[in-house]
C-alpha cells in the first residue's frame, strides 16, 4: 500500500502532536506504540495517578499556558511552589545543595565555604566535572554534585560537555550563595513554581491529541527504513509513505538506524546517553514527609538518585511515589534486574525513613526510559549539527528532546515544534 502526504511525522509524543496542531490538514503521524504521548503518558491504577516519570509544567509562555488552562476545569489544576530537598547523611538540605551549604553541620559548612572561596576558576573548562570543581570547589562537588550526577548520568562526568545541562543546572556564584544564607530563597532554579493536572501530565497530551484528525494518527506502526532520495518511508507492515517534509521526533539514535549510510551508522554508535528505570509505587498510608515534592539522593549506597511524592502534589491520603534509577546505555534491564531493584528500593526507602514496617506496597508499575538523558559532548554535538543541516537540505527535520538530542523542557519542545510548523508553511 502507498500513501502520499505533505508532512509525515515520526512519533506521537509532545513534539509530534504539537507540530501537527500548527499545520494544515495534510499531515500524517506514525507512532510505534498503541497510544500517543511518548514519555508524557499517565498510568492509573486504582486511586493512584502516575506519569512515566515526574512531569511538572513550568510554563513561561502565555500562549501555551493559556491553552492548557482554558482546556480543563479550573479545579483540576494544582498550583505549587516547589519544595525540594537533598537527603544528605540522613538529614534534609534544601535544594540546590550549593546554595544551602549553611544548613550542613558546622565543620562541613566550613569546608564547603573554605573551598568555595579558594576554588581555582578559569575562563574555559575541558569537561563537566572540571567545570564543577572550578565553580564550586572541592567540598561541594564531592559531597553532592559529583556523586549525584554520576548516579544520574551513569557515566564518567569528564566525558560530558561543560554545558551538559544548559539553563537547567542551578549555577550560583559566591554572592548568591552567601545571600541565600540569610534570604533562604532558591532563585537559581528555572522551575520554582509549577502546575500539575489532577489527572496527570497525560491530560495535556489529550488536549493536543483531541484537536487532531484521529485518522491521521497511525498507532502500532513502526518505521523500518527511510529512502531520502525518493522521499519515502517504509513501515513494518510494508506500507510506503511518500512525503514532502519528514519531521522526526523519535530518539535520534533510533532515527539514524532507518538510514542505510555510513555517516548515520557511525554517528548512531557515537551517541551517548543513559537509561532510567522508573518505579511508580502506591502504599497504604502516608509517609512522615507530607510537604516535600521531590528529593535528590547523592549517597552511592542508595540505588536511586531521585524520588518524588505524587501524594504531596495531588494532596491525597496515601503515599504515592516515583523512583528513578540510572543505568549506562549498554546496561541490560531485564525482569530479574527490575525485581532486584524493587527489593533494594523498598529496603532503602525503609532505611531512609520514608516508609516503615507498617507500610504496605499496594500497587506499582515499572517503566524503562531508553534513552532517558542524552550526554552532551562538544565533538558529537558538532557532528549532530552537521547532520541536521544536511537533512534539512533534504526536507528532513529532527526535533524534540530526543529527536534534537538535547536537554530541554516539554515547553521548549512545543515551542520548537510550533516554530518549525510556522516556518515550513511559509514555503
Amino acid at each position: 500500500m502507498e500513501k502520499n502526504v505533505k508532512y509525515l511525522v515520526i512519533g506521537a509524543g509532545i513534539s509530534g502532536l504539537t507540530f501537527a496542531n500548527y499545520v494544515k490538514n495534510d499531515y500524517l503521524i506514525v507512532e510505534k506504540e498503541n497510544e500517543v504521548g511518548g514519555y508524557c503518558r499517565t498510568i492509573k491504577k486504582k486511586e493512584y495517578v502516575w506519569d512515566y516519570a515526574g512531569h511538572f509544567f513550568h510554563f513561561s509562555t502565555d500562549e501555551l499556558k493559556k491553552r492548557f488552562i482554558d482546556s480543563v476545569e479550573q479545579d483540576e489544576i494544582i498550583y505549587k511552589h516547589k519544595n525540594t530537598k537533598v537527603i544528605y547523611k540522613e538529614s534534609l538540605v534544601d535544594y540546590p545543595f550549593q546554595t544551602n551549604i549553611h544548613q550542613l553541620e558546622k565543620s562541613e559548612f566550613i569546608d564547603c565555604l573554605y573551598d568555595l572561596f579558594h576554588k581555582e576558576e578559569k575562563e574555559n573548562y575541558d569537561n563537566f566535572l572540571e567545570m564543577l570543581y572550578g565553580k564550586f570547589g572541592k567540598s561541594i562537588v564531592e559531597k553532592f554534585l559529583k556523586p549525584y550526577n554520576e548516579k544520574l548520568y551513569a557515566v564518567d562526568l569528564t566525558t560530558l560537555d561543560t554545558d551538559a545541562m544548559g539553563r537547567f543546572f542551578p549555577y550560583a556564584d559566591i554572592s548568591a550563595i552567601i545571600d541565600n544564607m540569610k534570604a533562604n530563597k532558591d532563585s537559581t532554579s528555572y522551575n520554582n513554581t509549577f502546575l500539575y493536572p489532577r489527572s496527570g501530565a497525560g491530560s495535556f497530551i489529550e488536549i493536543l491529541y483531541n484537536t487532531l484528525d484521529k485518522k491521521r494518527v497511525l498507532l502500532n506502526c513502526k518505521v523500518t527504513g527511510i529512502d531520502s532520495t525518493n522521499k519515502k518511508v517504509v513501515l513494518n507492515d510494508g506500507t510506503q509513505i511518500f512525503y514532502e517534509y519528514l519531521i522526526n521526533t523519535s530518539p535520534l539514535n533510533i532515527f539514524l538506524s532507518y538510514f542505510r549510510n555510513e555517516q548515520c551508522c557511525s554517528l548512531q554508535k557515537e551517541l551517548s546517553y543513559n537509561k532510567v528505570l522508573v518505579f511508580n509505587l502506591g502504599f497504604n498510608k502516608k509517609s512522615k514527609y507530607t510537604k516535600e515534592h521531590w528529593m535528590y539522593i547523592p549517597d552511592k549506597n542508595i540505588n536511586f538518585y531521585r524520588i518524588g511524592f505524587y501524594d504531596n502534589i495531588l494532596d491525597t491520603d496515601k503515599l504515592s511515589m516515583y523512583i528513578e534509577i540510572g543505568y549506562g546505555k549498554n546496561d541490560v534491564i531485564n525482569s530479574e534486574e527490575e525485581e532486584k531493584q524493587l527489593r533494594m528500593t523498598l529496603e532503602n526507602l525503609n532505611r531512609l525513613g520514608i516508609i516503615d514496617k507498617n507500610t504496605v506496597l499496594e500497587e506499582y508499575s515499572t517503566i524503562v526510559m531508553d534513552p532517558a538523558y542524552v550526554h552532551i559532548s562538544t565533538q558529537t554535538d558538532k557532528k549532530i549539527t552537521k547532520l541536521k543541516n544536511m537533512l534539512n537540505g533534504e526536507n528532513i527535520y529532527t526535533i524534540g528532546r530526543y529527536g534534537a538530542w538535547t536537554y530541554c523542557s516539554m515547553e521548549d519542545c512545543m515551542i520548537a515544534a510550533k516554530q518549525l510548523a510556522v516556518q515550513l508553511q511559509r514555503f
